[in-house]
């Protein structure tokens, strides 16, 4: 028989259940079984201990009611083996300190085996202080089933708070890549929009260059033809006053007889 896999939380030992194909519930289960010897969990065998019918009937229901507790807490594991179906349920044995010691150099046993990181998140240390809580759920719920109820809603709460943060791990993890991935776009974007602003702008400067050129060479134009312009205005005056000179001599001397 193959054994599933070892667990902090301690088991009966596993039977073998005669149909298996008729998969039902611990509880509903009505089947003929055969208790295997010499098997358990990872914490060892533990003998179920006899009941004897001498048990009060108040007694007998309280122990029957603790059980379907514990089964409901924790569900008994199933597998099959060659055709065979094994199931093997939580122990209802009431722990004793020695039970508690052990648990605690198991747990410290099996996260230095599978090598577990002391911080951080790691998955390996969640899942053994996960089993190591379960067991002392079980320890308590067969003292007082009220308790292991109330610890059932405290692990219930963590596990859902846990859960809700790997949601929100995850989420972010995708709002960061999707941002990334954003940001990385709108990187190539403005570069692409910065190089073509700069040949633009460049565009614009070898304009801007032509056309104070082309200024400076109208202006040059304008001040060679301004100059023509004033000293060919500047030679008509000069020959115009000599002209007007002449002509005042020339009235002069026709006057200055004519009063003789």
């Amino acid at each position: 028989m193959i054994p599933p896999n070892a667990s902090l939380v301690k088991y009966d030992n596993p039977v073998l259940v005669s149909r298996n194909t008729d998969k039902k519930s611990p509880r509903a289960r009505s089947l003929k079984v055969s208790q295997q010897p010499g098997s358990g969990n990872g914490a060892g065998p533990v003998p179920q201990p006899p009941r004897t019918s001498k048990l009060p009937p108040m007694d007998s229901q309280k122990n029957q009611q603790t059980d379907e507790i514990l089964n409901a807490i924790l569900p008994p594991r199933e597998w099959t083996e060659n055709g065979q179906l094994w199931v093997q349920q939580v122990s209802s044995t009431p722990a004793t300190r020695l039970d508690v010691v052990n648990l605690q150099e198991q747990l410290d046993m099996r996260l230095q085996q599978r090598q577990a990181r002391e911080t951080g998140i790691c998955p390996v240390r969640r899942e053994l202080y996960s089993q190591c809580f379960d067991e002392l759920i079980r320890q308590v719920t067969i003292n007082c089933a009220e308790r292991g109820l109330l610890l059932l809603r405290v692990r219930d709460e963590i596990r859902m708070t846990i859960a809700a943060y790997q949601t929100l791990y995850e989420s972010s993890v995708a709002f960061g890549m999707r941002k990334a991935l954003q940001a990385e776009q709108g990187k190539s974007d403005m570069e692409r929009k910065i190089t073509e602003l700069e040949n633009d702008k460049r565009e614009l400067e070898r304009q801007v260059n032509e056309l104070k050129a082309k200024c400076d060479a109208i202006e040059k134009r304008e001040a060679e033809r301004r100059a023509v312009e004033e000293k060919k205005h500047a030679e008509e005056i000069q020959f115009l006053k000599r002209t007007n000179q002449q002509l005042k001599t020339q009235l002069e001397g026709i006057i200055a007889p004519t009063k003789k």
